[in-house]
């Protein structure tokens, strides 16, 4: 009866997918242009994301090849990487430790690689008992030993579970390799000389991602590249 009442106070347009929308925003949708608008904001996507990378790709060039180099002295030297992010950073850490643990273009042995967000029973229980701020921390402080790497991912630089996963691996002598955006936020701030900051030179957090996915492609090839030499043409 009450959901009757609510209804027979707004007037719906139904669509034939079968949903109902307020008739304000019926009226809308009649002004609505799907292919030119629609094609209009894709198009902007994408010169908005490949004007980002290629700006990005003079600035950071460097700290990335710097990133390669941390790395592979890492895991020629028998250590180990670590992975930490939220949300689509947290994708991002699985996706880099796939590629190292499986392979990227070339067959390889498995390269030693964790993302530290997928054990739900470890991060639910340190979420619970604790806090949701040292699900990672807790376990760089379990796996991470001295000379082991943490890539910590976060687009904003203030993520602070990202933070005091940081925090933890600069107490254990490991060394950080941070992709933030947004200027570094807090986590730029915490890394030392012997630290890798690439910081995407954006605002906006779709754009972030997209260019810590490209650089983490660089990443694994750049290991590759170390490991193997260049391919022949």
């Amino acid at each position: 009866m009450a959901e009757e009442r609510h209804r027979s106070l707004i007037a719906f347009e139904q669509y034939p997918c079968g949903f109902l929308f307020p008739r304000g925003v019926a009226v809308a949708r009649l002004h609505y242009n799907p292919l030119t608008m629609t094609n209009h904001r894709i198009q902007a996507h994408f010169q908005e994301s490949a004007e980002l990378k290629i700006k990005s790709a003079a600035l950071l060039a460097d700290p990335i090849a710097q990133a390669v180099e941390l790395m592979f002295t890492a895991l020629s030297n028998g250590n180990k990487i670590l992975a930490c992010g939220n949300g689509g950073s947290a994708a991002d850490c699985q996706h880099f430790a796939a590629e190292l643990v499986g392979r990227f273009e070339r067959e390889r042995l498995p390269l030693p690689a964790l993302a530290l967000t997928t054990d739900t029973s470890i991060l639910t229980a340190v979420g619970n008992d604790y806090s949701f701020q040292e699900v990672f921390a807790k376990q760089v402080q379990a796996f991470g030993q001295a000379g082991d790497v943490l890539l910590a991912l976060s687009t904003s630089g203030n993520s602070p579970n990202v933070l005091a996963a940081v925090d933890a691996a600069l107490e254990r002598d490991m060394r950080i390799v941070a992709l933030t955006g947004k200027g570094g936020g807090a986590i730029g701030k915490r890394l030392t000389d012997a630290d890798v900051h690439i910081c995407v030179p954006h605002d906006r957090t779709a754009r972030i991602q997209e260019v810590h996915l490209l650089t983490i492609h660089c990443l694994c090839d750049g290991i590759d590249v170390a490991l193997f030499g260049e391919e022949a043409e």
